[in-house]
């Protein structure tokens, strides 16, 4: 699989272990974060570039995901989902790594680099990687119906109340 990666200043040493890591599982990984440290870059563009990688992978028929990650994984993952089609969510826990996959079909997940120790953040990311989704009609049907939200800003033939400015 395909794994890109995006973060800033605050996950560059972790992104370091996390591409050995997963390269020695197998994966082939895309850094799209920086190289050297830099104390006051902006996370956003790092991880929206990982979310576009992870698409355009995806509509080449390669198998493909996403990892973003910082200070606590927030930002990193309001960013990714700013990428029409990008399914991002924040995993803390082995459930929420699961369940972001099974129910969500998740395509990128992030997490904080700050928040969990090296060897716990490797671990939900590997459970992340790992797990399929589930294919459960009541899943793709959400799925679906957040998909036709972002295409015509309706659920299910229902327009969505719009903001008044």
């Amino acid at each position: 699989m395909r794994v890109h990666l995006g973060t800033d200043h605050a996950g560059l040493d972790f992104t370091k272990h996390l591409k050995d890591h997963l390269e020695s599982q197998g994966h082939e990984v895309v850094n799209h974060g920086p190289e050297t440290y830099e104390p006051l870059d902006d996370y956003p563009s790092f991880c929206i570039n990982a979310a576009v990688g992870v698409l355009n992978d995806r509509a080449k028929g390669v198998d493909a995901l996403g990892v973003v990650f910082g200070g606590s994984g927030n930002g990193e993952q309001i960013a990714a989902n700013k990428v029409r089609g990008i399914r991002a969510a924040l995993i803390w826990n082995e459930s929420t790594a699961l369940l972001a996959r099974q129910h969500n079909d998740a395509n990128v997940c992030a997490i904080g680099a700050r928040q969990h120790t090296l060897e716990e953040a490797v671990h939900l990311i590997d459970l992340f990687l790992a797990e399929p989704f589930s294919g459960e009609e009541r899943h793709a049907r959400r799925i679906a119906q957040l998909a036709e939200y972002e295409a015509t800003g309706a659920i299910a033939g229902h327009q969505v109340d719009s903001l008044q400015a």
